[in-house]
């Protein structure tokens, strides 16, 4: 293990007199001092220091040439919550490094609003889609957001009007811990450096999206090439989803299943040949709250990717087409799962040679919904069956 070189500092806005004695040494005795230009100067440290370099990335073999020389860092506050920290964390050993964190952004706001902090959901849009917020909306909720910027409050309130929680208070955050402090609600102008909460309430009549798989179907723009919802609920029970596990959804239609694979903490992969229903699956995944979708053209298996193993796959479309299943099959990772939906003779057919040779769970899912007999709709109430779903799942 290398010895330690890297001192990564948190610095608030009171600068060089919140700074501890011991990462006050550190910061002396660095041949290098490296930060934003307004780090360096809340630090004093402007004529030895080196702003970051654009982009961020372009940090990495900057800090490689300085190994085993003592560096500082600088960054806002708790430098591993959404700050600097957290990147240097990958690129070197916890061995090299040093990190003394100040009281975070997400601390000072919740002190001031008087929310407990651990009942707070603690966010960031800064170089991220403000989209990706609505996966967190929910009546009730206390959100806290690092802005990217002045116009940061304004696209998040936007959001909200549009996402149904227009009744929502906002509240902008500037320059906390500093002497240029302001607490002001969202609408007037905005600093740059800000937090923005959000104590999120919803329109009357609003009804709120569920946490777990199952949306409405009308939660999705679509042609009709959908998981409906009961079989969907059924298929991601079936791959479990969890936390960063990579997800390819073959033959994705509208993407309903990639989505709430996304929703539920995973990421995913949606490949589908057709233009229309590509540009539904981004609509439907930036209104979702996954704007990071990984929307492909292709089908399979002549365009699955070949740089990436899966944790799981979802086959909806094609699965009676040649190689299909068995390339997917053959690009699982270890331990992962595969799971194929037949509404055809031909699909089913599939699905079954699939199971004689590889093994796995086979089942039928017939799913009737109460509705009206007759066609005006005036009718008596019948059970309408929607088409039976033939599933297989299956564990490397």
């Amino acid at each position: 293990m290398s010895a330690p070189w890297l001192a990564i500092i948190g610095i608030g806005e009171d600068g060089r007199d919140g700074l501890s004695p011991a990462a006050r040494i550190l910061l002396d005795g660095a041949e290098t001092v490296i930060g934003g230009r307004r780090h360096l100067a809340l630090a004093g440290c402007e004529e030895r220091g080196q702003v970051w370099p654009t982009p961020f990335t372009a940090a990495r073999p900057l800090l490689q040439s300085l190994r085993g020389r003592p560096v500082a860092v600088l960054a806002s506050g708790d430098p591993s919550w959404f700050g600097a920290g957290a990147t240097l964390a990958r690129w070197f050993e916890a061995g090299e490094m040093t990190i003394l964190p100040q009281m975070s952004a997400f601390s000072l706001a919740a002190a001031r609003l008087g929310w407990p902090l651990q009942d707070c959901l603690c966010l960031t849009i800064h170089g991220r889609p403000v989209e990706a917020l609505a996966l967190h909306l929910s009546p009730g909720r206390r959100l806290l957001i690092l802005g990217e910027d002045r116009t940061s409050a304004a696209a998040i309130t936007a959001l909200l009007r549009d996402r149904g929680y227009g009744p929502s208070p906002v509240t902008v955050l500037e320059r906390l811990g500093g002497a240029s402090e302001r607490i002001v609600p969202a609408g007037e102008e905005q600093d740059d450096l800000s937090v923005i909460a959000v104590s999120c309430a919803a329109e009357p009549g609003l009804r709120p999206l569920a946490c777990v798989p199952g949306l409405p179907d009308e939660a999705f723009l679509h042609d009709g090439q959908l998981t409906k919802r009961d079989v969907r609920a059924a298929t991601l029970a079936a791959l479990a989803p969890r936390p960063g596990a990579w997800l390819w959804d073959v033959g994705a239609g509208n993407g309903s299943v990639a989505i709430e694979w996304m929703r539920a903490g995973g990421r995913a992969m949606a490949l589908e040949p057709d233009g229309d229903r590509r540009d539904r699956i981004a609509r439907n995944a930036a209104v979702l709250g996954v704007p990071d979708l990984d929307i492909r053209a292709g089908t399979a298996p002549a365009d699955l990717p070949a740089d990436s193993s899966p944790d799981a796959v979802f086959v909806g479309g094609g699965v009676a087409a040649a190689g299909v299943l068995e390339s997917c099959w053959n690009a699982l990772a270890p331990g992962g799962r595969l799971v194929a939906n037949a509404v055809t003779a031909a699909g089913e057919a599939a699905l079954m040679a699939f199971h004689r040779a590889h093994g796995g769970e086979m089942a039928r899912l017939s799913v009737s919904h109460l509705a009206p007999l007759g066609a005006n709709g005036a009718g008596p109430l019948v059970w309408r069956p929607a088409l039976p779903v033939t599933q297989y799942r299956g564990w490397r």
